[in-house]
């Protein structure tokens, strides 16, 4: 009997409550999408720039680059 491999494409409907927290966890985790952890420090430094800005100053760029450092893991 000869084997061949076939793609095709599925369309499963799933409740997303019956699978674990971990486990959606690590697949996001697997897809570098975590969401911000509530932890984040990132709140903090937006309330500066935002309290900079709202007094219209402009020297937040400090602030700006640990932000998007903490974010993204990147530096400017």
């Amino acid at each position: 009997m000869a084997y061949k491999t076939i793609y095709t494409e599925v369309e499963v409907d799933v409740d997303l409550s019956e699978f674990e927290t971990d486990d959606l966890l690590d697949e996001l985790a697997s897809r570098s999408s975590l969401p911000m952890e509530e932890d984040f420090h990132g709140k903090e430094i937006l309330e500066a720039i935002y309290h900079k800005r709202r007094m219209g100053r402009t020297d937040y760029e400090k602030e700006l680059d640990q932000l998007i450092w903490n974010s993204l893991g990147k530096i400017l």
